[in-house]
């Protein structure tokens, strides 16, 4: 637990607009395979839920730190953010595929990460979460390395149930 808490401070760090602002992040719980998270942005503070896969594929390749990461937008009502990130760069102009039971979403990739590539498709994503016990991602490397991971959906409901007043 002690190496998810200094990745996911890491992490922070990396993703901080400016540098000068960068603060670590502050646990606020686990619910799970599920770490609630908060630090403080320029325009408020920012909630999010972090996870990382139960299972890495193919074996043979050092996949280093790989994240699912979910954030609540400050203000007003619950609105959240999927994101998928890597340790690698992804493959330019790719897509990752997202699979909850018989449900699937498409994620446009830059650099490192990976966002819903319809905005509108956030919730649905989110829903089938809640309802799913593991969530698959297909990825490709920037050599196109073909990648896929598993990630436990375990506490997913109360991991964002306890962000979602985020202020």
């Amino acid at each position: 637990m002690y190496r998810l808490t200094a990745l996911v401070t890491s992490f922070v760090l990396a993703i901080s607009a400016a540098p000068a602002l960068a603060q670590s992040a502050t646990k606020i719980g686990q619910h799970n395979a599920w770490g609630t998270y908060s630090y403080q942005a320029q325009n408020g503070k920012v909630c999010y839920v972090l996870t990382v896969p139960t299972d890495k594929q193919p074996a043979t390749l050092d996949h280093g730190d790989i994240f699912f990461f979910v954030s609540q937008r400050p203000g007003g009502k619950a609105s959240y953010e999927p994101q998928f990130i890597a340790s690698y760069d992804l493959q330019a102009n790719s897509k990752v595929q997202v699979t909850v039971g018989n449900k699937s979403f498409s994620m446009f990739t830059k650099g490192k990460s990976a966002w819903v590539e319809k905005p509108e498709d956030e919730p649905a994503l989110i829903n089938a979460m809640r309802g799913g016990s593991d969530m698959k991602i297909a990825a490709k490397s920037k050599r196109g390395n073909p990648t896929n991971y598993t990630f436990s959906l375990k506490g997913i409901s109360a991991a964002l149930s306890s962000i979602a007043q985020c202020k």
